[in-house]
């Protein structure tokens, strides 16, 4: 289903302007881009677009009461500097399963938040970049626990010789 089919169905008879949550999960949006979606959302403090094939914010309207972003699953690599413009109070942003390769996009999006509001983001959930790192973590305690026990596998043997 694309995405704004999938808006007028969620709508279930409201007006945009009414509308407080919105999920959008799992429909599809034409061209990696946000369609449907306006500044007639008002007082949407909830949007849901998990595994959309999202790969840009650019046609992102204004949210000015949007608190809660799921962004899961997608393609998105770049431009969230967009929703320290659009969404200003946002508090919660999960941007897991997406094609972001460094922390400097993120980076840019919470120093920009700092400037604006002077708080914090309170969560930014980027799991396949922390397993990544863990699996390097884990790798490299593996190597050292190794080498340590070699080296007291050649202290005994040093140790029973004398």
């Amino acid at each position: 289903m694309e995405m704004k089919k999938r808006i007028n169905l969620e709508l279930r008879n409201r007006a945009p302007e009414e509308v407080t949550e919105l999920v959008l999960d799992n429909c599809l949006c034409v061209n990696g881009e946000i369609e449907g979606l306006n500044d007639t959302f008002k007082k949407l403090e909830f949007l849901s677009m998990a595994n959309v094939e999202l790969s840009s914010l650019a046609r992102l309207p204004s949210l000015n009461k949007l608190r809660k972003l799921e962004l899961s699953d997608n393609i998105i690599s770049g431009g969230l500097e967009v929703l320290a413009e659009k969404c200003p109070n946002l508090t919660y942003l999960n941007l897991s399963g997406n094609k972001i390769k460094d922390l400097s996009t993120v980076e840019a999006l919470m120093e920009m938040k700092m400037k604006k509001r002077k708080r914090k983001m309170k969560l930014v959930h980027l799991k396949n970049m922390k397993k990544r790192r863990r699996k390097k973590r884990r790798r490299k305690m593996r190597m050292k626990m190794k080498q340590a026990r070699n080296w007291e596998r050649e202290r005994r043997k040093w140790a029973s010789h004398t």
